[in-house]
């Protein structure tokens, strides 16, 4: 049964939801090489616990086996969907996505983020950004009227237009009081077939995008699931209503995509200086203000060797590319730099 949520209903989402936000913007500060994904959980229970909610998928049941055992999910390369956190240090090139869920004052959160770890390859970093873009085209369908077949198409057309697999087994859901409630809202489908979108809808859209084949095979602890032909997957997950007739998007990336170049980068092509930034004592600056041990940059700063990036203080120095999922690359230079200005 669909169960439509009140205005004020609706704020008690958005609260647990911004709350999920918050924790992966904090995962985002310490998500490197070498970290592990133990660690990552540890960071996001503590900090769910101190803001008075209930990491929502520790314990959660399992019809294939027991319980979930950690408070988040940590997906690495080709595990799709599930991960189980453990105490394998993340490497260099690595991506993981962070499946997160809260519960407060009577309400559920979810959201999922796909992060880079260090220097990514470029057709990783182009299925992240498909697969984020893909999310985005699922929302805009997301208006009164509308139909869930028109939200799985959007996101279908888009992703196998780029020649990626769509996940069938694993879908997007109803939220509210239960993580997981009616309806299914799969990242496929037909234009106009589904249920009709009503305001008051509250639902969960997550684009599970693999590189290669959408054939998946579960992993023996009966959680983690991965890509048969062991090519990786993104992930990325927001919580929307459907409030006065169109999407209202509860979940947040814009503070997780602040915290540094790690998610905001400078994309290939982008000339730092058209945002101002030239001097050694800014780039300095951006390292400061980024919280992160990585710049990334595409051309534009006077610096003449990565030697004088390294004595910045980068651990990592990608020059001449970027990693940046932000929708304008240029206004993501110039948010940096007005940033660290201000």
């Amino acid at each position: 049964m669909i169960y439509l949520k009140t205005d004020d209903e609706i704020e008690l989402l958005r609260k647990a939801n911004l709350l999920v936000s918050a924790t992966l913007t904090e995962i985002a500060k310490v998500v490197e090489p070498g970290v592990t994904t133990r660690q990552l959980d540890t960071l996001a229970e503590q900090f769910i616990r101190d803001h008075g909610a209930e990491p929502t998928f520790k314990g959660f049941p399992n019809p294939y086996g027991g319980p979930f055992p950690a408070s988040i999910c940590t997906s690495v390369n080709n595990v799709v969907v599930h991960g189980i956190p453990n105490d394998e240090p993340l490497r260099d090139g690595d991506i993981v996505s962070v499946d997160c869920g809260t519960f407060i004052d009577g309400f559920c959160g979810d959201s999922c983020y796909t992060f880079c770890v260090g220097e990514v390859k470029p057709e990783v970093k182009e299925l992240l950004r498909v697969t984020k873009e893909s999310l985005y085209k699922g929302i805009e369908q997301a208006i009164a009227g509308h139909r869930l077949g028109d939200i799985g198409y959007a996101v279908q057309h888009h992703c196998e237009e780029h020649g990626y697999g769509v996940v069938r087994e694993f879908v997007g859901h109803g939220i509210g009081h239960e993580m997981h409630e009616d309806p299914q809202v799969p990242n496929y489908g037909k234009q106009g077939t589904g249920k009709q979108l009503k305001n008051g809808l509250c639902i969960a859209i997550e684009p599970m995008i693999t590189m290669g084949s959408h054939e998946l095979a579960m992993l023996e602890d009966r959680w983690g699931v991965i890509t048969r032909d062991g090519k990786p997957a993104a992930h990325f997950e927001h919580t929307i209503a459907i409030h006065h007739g169109k999407a209202d998007i509860m979940s947040s990336f814009a503070e997780i995509e602040e915290v540094g170049v790690n998610c905001i980068g400078v994309h290939v092509g982008v000339d730092l200086q058209a945002a101002g930034v030239t001097p050694m004592d800014d780039l300095k600056r951006i390292k400061a203000a980024s919280k992160h041990s990585m710049i990334s940059v595409a051309g534009g700063i006077n610096v003449d060797t990565v030697d004088d990036y390294k004595a910045v203080g980068a651990d990592i120095v990608i020059v001449g590319g970027g990693i940046n999922h932000a929708e304008d690359p240029v206004a993501a230079a110039k948010a940096i730099y007005e940033k660290v200005h201000a």
